[in-house]
Parts: C-alpha cells; sequence; structure tokens
C-alpha cells in the first residue's frame, strides 16, 4: 500500500484525492495547504491529517509519494523538496512558467535519485490511448496530420487567468503533449490568437487560439482552443495516415438517440468538463505512478516531456504576438 500525501487543496487536488481515495493499492493520508478553508474540509472528508505548512507533505514519515497540486510558480520548488526527500512525485501541468526555470530544476535535479512524473493525463485517456496504440501498431500507416478540437464550456474566472500563465501554458500545453505523443518532437510552431469575449479583453491574454505545429518529417497537428463553448466541453482527436483515418469523438452520459417530429438523432450533451470527461484518465494516470514505484522505474511522462510542451507553449505565445512561424 502506497502511502499518498498532497500538497495544494485546490480543485485538481480534490480530483486526486477522490482517485486515490478509490484505488485498491493506495491510500490517502496528509494534505497541506496554506488556506485552512480549503484544506481542513478535504482532509475531514477523507478523515486524514492536514497541514497548513506545504514543507511537511515532504518531511512526513508517513507518506511515501507525494502528488504535487500547488500552483504553478511553486512546482519546481516541491518537484526539487520531494526528490531530496526520496519521495516520488507526481506534478501537475505545466512544470514551470519559463523554460530557463526548467533547465534550472533538471541541473539540480541531476546528482538525486529521483521519481517524478508530469500530469499529462490524456495520454492515458481510453479512447486517446488506443489510438495512440493503433498508430504504432501501423493501423494508420505514416502519420500525416493529428487535429485536436479542445474548447473548455465556460471561462475560468479572471483571477485565475491572471495567474495562469496564460492560455497556451494553462490550457493548450495538454494538446501540445498530445501532438507530441502522435508526432514525436515538434519543429515549428504557428499560432493566431483571437480576442473574442468582450469580458475577457482586459486580461491580456487571448480566450481563443488555433495552432499549427509541424515535425521534421512534415506531418502536422492542428489545434483549436476556445475558452467557451455552448454545448459543453469539447474534446475531439483525429488522427489521419496514408492507410487509415482515426476518430476520438466526444463523450456524453448515456449513447441513447432521440427522433421525434422535432428533431432526428438528439443526444445527450457532452459531458460538463474536465472532471467528469477524463476522469478515467487521471485514475489510469495515478495507475502508471503507482506501478513506476513498485516497480523502480521512470514513469511515463516525464519533465523532459513537461519541458517540451512548455517550450512550445512559449513559442505560441511568441507567434501569436508577433505573427511569424517560430522554430524550434
Amino acid at each position: 500500500m502506497i502511502r499518498i500525501g498532497i500538497v495544494g487543496a485546490g480543485r485538481i487536488a480534490r480530483v486526486h484525492a477522490k482517485t486515490v481515495d478509490a484505488h485498491l493499492d493506495a491510500e490517502l493520508v496528509f494534505i497541506a495547504d496554506p488556506v485552512e478553508d480549503a484544506v481542513k474540509p478535504l482532509a475531514e472528508k477523507y478523515g486524514i491529517r492536514y497541514s497548513l505548512n506545504p514543507d511537511d507533505v515532504f518531511t512526513d514519515a508517513e507518506v511515501d509519494a507525494v502528488i504535487i497540486c500547488s500552483p504553478t510558480p511553486l512546482h519546481v520548488e516541491h518537484i526539487l523538496k520531494a526528490a531530496k526527500a526520496g519521495k516520488p512525485a507526481l506534478c501537475e501541468k505545466p512544470v514551470a512558467m519559463e523554460t530557463e526555470t526548467v533547465e534550472d530544476l533538471v541541473k539540480k535535479l541531476e546528482n538525486l535519485d529521483h521519481k517524478t512524473m508530469l500530469g499529462f493525463n490524456r495520454r492515458f485517456d481510453p479512447t486517446f490511448a488506443r489510438m495512440h496504440d493503433m498508430v504504432k501498431a501501423g493501423v494508420v500507416g505514416n502519420v500525416e496530420q493529428v487535429t485536436i478540437i479542445s474548447r473548455d464550456p465556460a471561462a475560468p474566472p479572471k483571477e485565475y487567468i491572471a495567474v495562469s500563465g496564460g492560455i497556451f501554458k494553462d490550457m493548450t500545453i495538454h494538446d501540445f503533449d498530445t501532438a507530441r505523443f502522435f508526432l514525436g518532437d515538434i519543429t515549428s510552431v504557428y499560432a493566431v490568437g483571437q480576442n473574442l469575449d468582450p469580458d475577457l479583453k482586459d486580461t491580456g491574454d487571448f480566450d481563443a487560439a488555433v495552432i499549427t505545429l509541424a515535425n521534421s518529417q512534415g506531418a502536422t497537428a492542428t489545434i483549436t482552443n476556445s475558452r467557451h463553448c455552448s454545448s459543453g466541453y469539447d474534446q475531439r482527436l483525429e488522427v489521419f495516415g496514408d492507410k487509415a483515418t482515426l476518430n476520438g469523438e466526444n463523450m456524453r452520459p448515456t449513447q441513447v438517440r432521440v427522433s421525434n417530429g422535432e428533431y432526428t438523432d438528439a443526444k445527450d450533451v457532452y459531458l460538463d468538463f474536465f472532471l467528469e470527461r477524463y476522469a478515467q484518465a487521471y485514475a489510469l494516470e495515478l495507475n502508471e505512478f503507482f506501478a513506476a514505484i513498485k516497480e523502480n522505474r521512470q514513469p511515463a511522462t516525464s519533465i523532459a516531456d513537461g519541458a517540451k510542451a512548455l517550450r512550445i507553449a512559449e513559442a505560441a505565445e511568441e507567434s501569436a504576438r508577433t505573427g511569424k512561424i517560430v522554430y524550434l
């Protein structure tokens, strides 16, 4: 049984707490966050100890491994503390706000024996993972185009946007990793940022974007993002090759279709948000984290993956601001 401590008590921490609590090979034992109104109710819900000092997660003798759900500016600090304490860590994305910070982190980790996994949960989504397996098996032949559509049902609060790092580092970074999952390393980035929501104009961030990525073989990924979508959480993936096309469609609560005098083939609305759409992906991500600990190996998604996705995000921001292609 792996005893888990969580640092941070926000929305994503609640997701991980629920998943750990349901896992047969793990036990949630500790959570820390400086905001008592956030951490106390979560600790009481699961009957575990809590602290207002995040450092206590890394020093507590009863914690075997840590899930880092703290704000992004604290990720590097907490990854280092977990590594120095000899505790494997699963850290939410992005690994940091700037590439230079990640480079410094890598240098500091060189002499430490650590296991650090980055939370790119979409690689573990059953639909996307199955598509990836089929690509590896040669079903689509040579991958030529990947199309990713990712639209949120509604924008987050402005206060969150202000500290998020912007749409590319906060939202699109999942899609950048998905693109790398299918295309490998990216060599060029071209992004068009959009300001279409008048309520978000004063944030200084884009509320939608279309990004084109290319690898060294000329295969491309097109990513379409929006902070809002009237039909719900729009999550689609297409992989096109010279032998076949794979499509991952939106998930719904049921597959029931209704036809009557007013409409034909009407279906349930899309699952409301990432908490529902990717619930299974979060569980499978934890499976990989726990398996890596038990098997004494590195997890499937690494700091290097986080660094490469972050570099693409920085390039997308540069491209959207300058209107130029950025070559990596």
